[in-house]
């Protein structure tokens, strides 16, 4: 075995493992280059720290978990499998013999799922924590929950960049620190914002990094594999006419593609690298870095909670780790596509995913533990709203119930996808559809295969003129298509489909039958197991069903509450009914991307706790009549419903009264006759008589007398609310108030003469001058306590004279205004002694 490169902390081994054995936990603080992941996993193997039982080191990322059992295992010249191996999502090297095992963070939560204690595990090394996924924060926090049961079991946590003193506490463990090698690394900002596409950005700074360093690899991080493809194209002519190696590095790459990035080569290498190289992975010929800036960060749809990758700037830590990947060998450069002031405003740690992501596995997975998700000891707790939901959905799942995990839980838990994706897959396999359920879930759990709905062209958004029943069942049925073709590019172009994510749905689903235990082919046609896959998909998004506004509108109301528009990129142009499995919120609202159709039979078998009948009375403004509907309602989305125009009773008075009120009380009666009446209670209540005066309650209850035994405003039409306002008085106050305040009274010319009561002044009558002929003294009211004022008017109903003194008026005022009324009115008669004289009647005109 060749001698060992000598690292930094290879010197400080017998140190670290001598607190190690002393101390139950560690935190290891070493920086970049240090030897960490490798020679410390290796020298406690060697030291016997695996004679109680094996080691487990946890890597956040699948290439970063191979290469370093790859590296353990060439530096103790065996091959990986035998003492050192590896396990990442549906891979494993291990043997009976391995003792040292590199796996990554979600695993370890699959297995304290089954095992909370890690019976057989003597260490746990925790490696890179700075990047706190939220698997690395579970496991730490149920290990360290463990150890109450297990004092033997051993932690170790290890980083360049961590709040050591933080993660100590939790420990209780003491913080030793490692330097690392490094040389210089020069940084370069850009001036100012540049606008040009980003591939073209990077070909200008890699042009510039050739040309002023002589030797060395130059290693780019770009957001993803996209943005990879399209700087590969761009710096394909620099590539020839340099002659050297333009090779991408990303998780989704082939082990082989992986390690001819990572491995010496024969040529100089330009690396176009996702941050699967910011960490963990070692490229010892690296002396130059252009840096986007930019990463796909983990985060969730709060529409589906499952995982989605968003392009967002990292954070100031992770640009300084990227930075210090160019100074491992000698002094290097690293070229920043972004300002200093940009860099200066960003946070300077990334937040941790369990601040940000969906809890429904962490929940599972406590709960299988026979933890309280809402009371555990987390190392940072997530918020109660996030609990909540994820509880909430666990629960529709069938997941939990109030006794805890199900049966059903724990089988979703062994598979390892999002909870809604094994639910679907599980009810496709109860079913007969497993393949097909495990495909399903597998396109859901991995970027979308189709090409066009990945990306836009000019802003433009994709459209599609197909129609089917599912937007997933439209992509399954290319991708088995493209499989049936031997997945050749020409094929795979000519259905729209990107090949890598294709091929890594593809190896997902067979892993998901295999771990089923289910048949590997589908047994059926597609068109035969539709229905099969359209109500599994239900069950896994019990949560998200929604119904067209109208039969062939795109408006989709969702149960709960909330509405949305279905993507013109959707195939479900039709169906009523519908899954929104996917959904985007934007500044114009909620939109549908992914959409699948059920039946409402589905909803009535799988969840009848769910739907409620319910009969209402309610009133319909276009035929403006009351009606009774009777619906089946899911969670307040109406699935069924008929209506009838016959019912009678209170409840049908009350509905029509509201809606006569609401509507507007002067579209059916006279409002001044309802304000006189107000006017007159008033009065009376001013001058002794207790009568109240109308409130609203007394008036809706007139509007219901009024509305007795009817059902519509029609039925409305010639009824009086006078009469049924005074119908809601006791019959003695009725009279009381009748004669009280009289709605008219009489007068020697003429038997009935409208009484006015006003708001701020005196009750008057008016009526002409001669039809108070051969009277003394006014008409009275309240018992005749106040007189009323009197309008007497000329033959032209001009007002000549306002009094309560008529007998004054007579004697004082008469006379003169008769001389003027004579000359005016010749024919009427006026006679000297008004008192006395008998009312006349006004002449006819003469024609």
């Amino acid at each position: 075995m060749a001698k060992l490169a000598e690292l930094p902390i290879d010197a400080r081994i017998p140190e670290i493992l001598a607190s190690f054995r002393s101390n139950a936990n560690l935190v290891l603080v070493a920086e970049p280059g240090a030897g960490k992941t490798t020679r410390l996993p290796r020298a406690m193997l060697e030291h016997g720290f695996a004679s109680q039982g094996s080691i487990l080191v946890l890597e956040p990322r699948r290439i970063a978990t191979r290469l370093a059992a790859e590296r353990v295992a060439e530096e103790l010249g065996e091959a990986v499998g035998g003492r050192v191996g590896y396990q990442v999502r549906f891979e494993r090297k291990t043997s009976d013999a391995t003792r040292l095992i590199f796996l990554t963070e979600g695993l370890l939560s699959r297995r304290l799922s089954r095992d909370p204690t890690l019976r057989g595990v003597a260490v746990v090394v925790f490696d890179e924590f700075h990047e706190r996924n939220v698997h690395s924060d579970l496991g730490l926090a149920m290990l360290r929950r463990a150890q109450l049961r297990r004092p033997d079991l051993k932690l170790v946590v290890t980083s360049a960049t961590i709040d050591a003193a933080r993660v100590a506490a939790f420990l209780d463990a003491p913080v030793l620190e490692v330097a690392g090698r490094t040389f210089p690394v020069t940084v370069d900002h850009e001036k100012a914002a540049d606008e040009r596409p980003l591939e073209r950005r990077v070909a200008s700074a890699v042009r510039r990094m050739l040309d002023e360093l002589p030797e060395g690899d130059v290693l780019v991080f770009l957001p993803g594999a996209a943005e990879i493809r399209r700087a590969t194209d761009t710096l394909a002519s620099l590539a020839a006419e340099r002659g050297i190696d333009v090779l991408p590095l990303h998780g989704e790459m082939p082990a082989a593609d992986q390690d001819r990035a990572v491995r010496p080569g024969p040529r100089r290498k330009v690396i176009l690298a996702t941050n699967v190289a910011e960490t963990s992975i070692t490229i010892p010929s690296v002396v130059a870095v252009v840096d986007s800036g930019l990463a796909r960060v983990a985060k969730h749809s709060p529409w589906t909670g499952l995982p989605s990758l968003e392009v967002a700037k990292v954070s100031q830590a992770s640009s300084v780790q990227r930075a210090g990947r160019a100074g491992r060998v000698r002094a290097g450069r690293c070229t920043r596509l972004y300002t200093e002031h940009d860099f200066n405003t960003r946070p300077r740690f990334d937040e941790p995913e369990i601040r940000r992501m969906d809890l429904a596995e962490v929940a599972l997975v406590l709960a299988s533990a026979g933890e309280d998700v809402r009371s555990f000891p987390y190392f940072e707790a997530p918020s109660d709203a996030a609990i909540d939901a994820a509880c909430s959905l666990l629960e529709r799942l069938s997941a939990l119930d109030a006794d805890g995990i199900t049966k059903l839980g724990r089988d979703m838990l062994e598979l390892p996808v999002h909870p809604r994706l094994a639910r679907l897959a599980i009810a496709a396999a109860d079913d007969g559809a497993g393949p097909r359920g495990a495909l399903l879930a597998a396109l859901l759990g991995e970027r979308d295969v189709l090409r066009v709905a990945r990306s836009s062209v000019g802003g433009q958004r994709h459209v599609t003129d197909e129609v089917g029943a599912s937007d997933l069942l439209f992509r399954l049925d290319r991708v088995e298509r493209a499989e049936d073709e031997g997945l050749r590019s020409g094929v795979l172009d000519g259905l729209g489909l990107d090949g890598q994510s294709t091929r890594s749905a593809l190896r997902t689903r067979d892993r998901l039958v295999s771990s089923m235990r289910t048949n590997r082919a589908p047994m059926q046609s597609l068109e035969d197991e539709e229905d099969t896959l359209l109500r599994a998909t239900l069950t896994g998004f019990p949560d998200r069903i929604g119904r067209r506004r109208n039969p062939k509108s795109d408006h989709i109301v969702f149960a709960g509450g909330g509405s949305g528009v279905l993507s013109p990129g959707s195939v479900v142009k039709q169906g009523e009914f519908m899954v929104a499995v996917d959904a985007q919120k934007g500044a114009g609202g909620v939109t549908v991307r992914l959409a699948s159709t059920i039946e409402v039979e589905w909803l009535l078998e799988l969840y009848p706790e769910r739907v409620r009948e319910v009969r209402e009375l309610r009133f319909d403004s276009s035929t403006s009549q009351v009606e009774t509907r009777t619906a089946l309602v899911f969670e307040g989305l109406t699935l069924d419903e008929s209506v009838r125009r016959d019912a009678t009773g209170e409840d049908v008075e009350a509905v029509l009264a509201r809606a006569a009120i609401d509507a507007g009380l002067e579209k059916f009666w006279n409002r001044d006759a309802i304000e006189a009446l107000r006017r007159r209670l008033a009065f009376a209540a001013k001058n002794g008589l207790a009568i109240e005066a109308p409130s609203e309650a007394t008036m809706e209850a007139a509007v219901r007398h009024v509305c007795r035994g009817k059902r519509s405003f029609a039925d409305l039409r010639g009824t009086s609310l006078i009469d049924a306002m005074l119908d809601e008085l006791p019959h003695a106050e009725r009279a009381k108030l009748d004669r009280f305040v009289p709605t008219h009274v009489a007068i020697a010319g003429r038997p009935r003469v409208d009484v006015n009561y006003v708001p701020d002044g005196a009750p008057y009558v008016e009526s002409r001058l001669q039809d108070f002929f051969g009277t003394k003294v006014g008409p009275t009211v309240a018992d005749g306590r106040v007189p009323l004022v009197l309008h007497l008017l000329a033959p032209n109903q001009r007002a000549v004279q306002v009094t309560t003194d008529l007998a004054g008026f007579w004697d004082r005022h008469y006379p003169s205004i008769k001389k003027e009324l004579m000359r005016q009115y010749p024919r009427h008669a006026w006679p000297d002694d008004p008192k006395n004289a008998v009312p006349s009647k006004p002449k006819p005109r003469v024609r």
